[in-house]
């Protein structure tokens, strides 16, 4: 249990940086909750978040993760900590000494060979970010004006919920009677079918009701 809530809670610190670097600077951390099986994530930004920009986090997040890189942790003077670009998490007091947990190395965007996660942080994390294994977000969400919230999952979680989607997946593809890849054409043509069926339907009860009302309903005999 323990071990699910380091994972999880280390991938809130990457998985901030990442939107930061995706959605802007104004991007901070407004709460969080961190639990053995999952994580929440509420952040400051006025509109939803594209299905392509939070590709692109959990990419940047992930690719963290693959460096293996020592999570780092430190006492300093607030100040001085701050000086550093430690960010402070939202509604937090601290004292004139804090903890400053780093993490990873930016290899894109302005902090390019740089740590690429420091943040002022009190509580438990993974000794490095292999150990979080992947990160998978799950979506996005509206909690608020101007707040939007994260969800995912990490390690052996992220992979079970992989699985299930898998499962879907193929179990839509039998029902379709094609490779799982074919999936979304498959879809799409049968979509494509029903709107072309419901037009020539929609057709034939005009030709009807236009031939049923017009004078008596006599036809011309030949």
């Amino acid at each position: 249990e323990r071990s699910g809530l380091r994972r999880h809670h280390s991938s809130t610190h990457l998985i901030h940086e990442a939107l930061r670097m995706v959605l802007g600077d104004h991007v901070a951390q407004k709460g969080s909750l961190v639990a053995p099986n999952r994580l929440r994530f509420d952040i400051s930004h006025q509109k939803p978040i594209s299905p392509e920009d939070m590709a692109v986090v959990e990419k940047i997040a992930n690719e963290v993760v693959q460096q293996s890189s020592p999570v780092s942790t430190r006492l300093m003077a607030v100040d001085d900590a701050i000086e550093a670009g430690a960010m402070a998490l939202f509604g937090e007091k601290y004292g004139d000494e804090v903890r400053v947990v780093s993490m990873g190395t930016a290899t894109s965007g302005a902090k390019a060979g740089k740590t690429y996660s420091l943040e002022l942080c009190g509580g438990t994390h993974v000794r490095n970010t292999g150990e979080i294994g992947v990160i998978k977000l799950l979506g996005e969400s509206a909690v608020g004006s101007g707040v939007r919230r994260i969800e995912a999952l990490t390690g052996s979680d992220a992979l079970a919920y992989l699985e299930e989607q898998e499962t879907r997946v193929n179990a839509i593809a039998d029902l379709l009677k094609v490779p799982p890849q074919n999936t979304v054409d498959r879809v799409q043509a049968l979509i494509d079918e029903r709107k072309r069926l419901e037009k020539e339907l929609a057709d034939v009860k005009k030709k009807l009701a236009l031939g049923g009302s017009s004078g008596s309903g006599a036809e011309v005999s030949t």
